[in-house]
């Protein structure tokens, strides 16, 4: 059993919450972090390998995302044992237990994350009012349809740029996971001018150069296909993505994907966080000593939960889109300024921020973990 208390500070987490209905299969576990700001937001992510430990890293980022995009949420998040690939039949009554077994934990809004989708989240719907996420057809902001988290990343690239000595015409792009978020920031940066030189998927790599058709890459995706079949262009290794030499580097996968271990074999010039603690600090650190700007996950990723949370509270998508922009623009711009100015790295700069707008809420509460005081009557 691992020992989450080794994880725990005057922060969080809350709750830890462990999730088994051995009748369906189903393993999850649920944090809830710290919701002094409110009820935490925060994705469901199916994978065979996610843990407790991961869990708990992950919640503490959507707490501070949440803080520094000035949401009244904090931070939670679920994983889900299981293939994010198994038959929908299976993978749907897995989810309705999930969401049945954690119907009163009033304090955290379910929403998508890797593994899941919208059609996953009209099956909560079905079970749970508190859910973000569905599909259009019964009142929602699809995020992955939209690409919200991706439109985020190509305004944090563009203000990023305005701190590196090169445009983004004609920049080289690699993006490591062609998923919900790599997809749609490829094709964003793609249509402003960038060539996508790389691109990794769970299956394999393919590098060109020269440049990737990025419309071909979207159809081998959308018939469920791998990048690596790509024809015109070099197949490597998924982990070979890391040595394509490149001016934009976007990781869009699992956590931890660069580490002081591998590092030294990034040659790019600015890296955007798309997931969610995809670079140790450490590697962040290695990074900027050789000059290289690392925009920080909880900054520039925040556009799916943007949407999510004006979804929650009856916006449109028109709206969540210019607020994503707006949001994820000033905060990008405000921790650069900070890093430079006070020779700092981005990561410091943002993880101030948001924690002092944490503890600014934590202070009005009684109990400052919590959202509402606890009931004894």
């Amino acid at each position: 059993m691992e020992d989450i208390f080794a994880y725990a500070d005057d922060l969080g987490p809350a709750k830890v919450i462990h999730a088994y209905e051995p009748s369906v299969g189903l393993k999850a576990v649920l944090v809830i972090d710290n919701v002094a700001k409110g009820p935490s937001i925060g994705g469901i992510r199916m994978a065979e390998d996610v843990s407790t430990a991961e869990c708990i890293r992950l919640a503490r980022a959507m707490t501070f995302k949440n803080a520094a995009a000035g949401l009244p949420h904090g931070g939670g998040k679920i994983v889900l044992y299981g293939d994010p690939k198994m038959p929908g039949e299976r993978k749907q009554q897995l989810i309705r237990a999930l969401a049945q077994l954690l119907r009163g934990e009033q304090e955290y809004i379910f929403a998508p994350d890797m593994g899941t989708d919208e059609e996953c989240m009209a099956w909560i719907r079905d079970e749970v009012s508190r859910v973000v996420g569905l599909p259009r057809e019964i009142g929602g902001i699809p995020l992955d349809e939209i690409g919200a988290t991706g439109w985020g990343l190509s305004h944090v690239v563009d203000v990023a740029l305005n701190y590196c000595d090169f445009r983004l015409e004609g920049a080289r792009l690699v993006v490591q996971g062609f998923g919900a978020v790599g997809k749609h920031v490829t094709r964003f940066l793609t249509d402003k001018g960038a060539t996508l030189v790389g691109v990794a998927d769970s299956a394999g790599a393919i590098h060109n150069p020269g440049g990737l058709e990025v419309n071909a890459l979207l159809a081998l995706k959308t018939a469920g296909k791998s990048v690596s079949d790509y024809t015109d262009g070099t197949c490597l290794e998924r982990d070979e993505v890391v040595d394509i030499e490149c001016d934009i580097w976007i990781p869009a996968a699992r956590p931890d994907v660069i580490n002081e271990d591998n590092v030294h074999r990034l040659r790019t010039r600015l890296v955007v966080e798309g997931a969610n603690i995809p670079f140790t600090q450490g590697a962040e650190r290695i990074l900027n000593e050789k000059g290289v700007m690392c925009v920080p996950d909880f900054i520039a990723n925040a556009g799916g939960v943007i949407c999510a949370a004006m979804e929650y509270h009856g916006s449109t998508q028109t709206a969540a889109l210019q607020t994503i922009e707006e949001k994820l623009r000033r905060n990008t711009e405000m921790v650069l300024e900070a890093s430079k100015d006070r020779h700092i790295l981005p990561r410091q700069a943002a993880m101030e921020m948001a924690e002092e707008r944490i503890r600014r809420a934590m202070s009005f509460r009684r109990y400052p973990l919590f959202s509402t005081a606890p009931d004894y009557t």
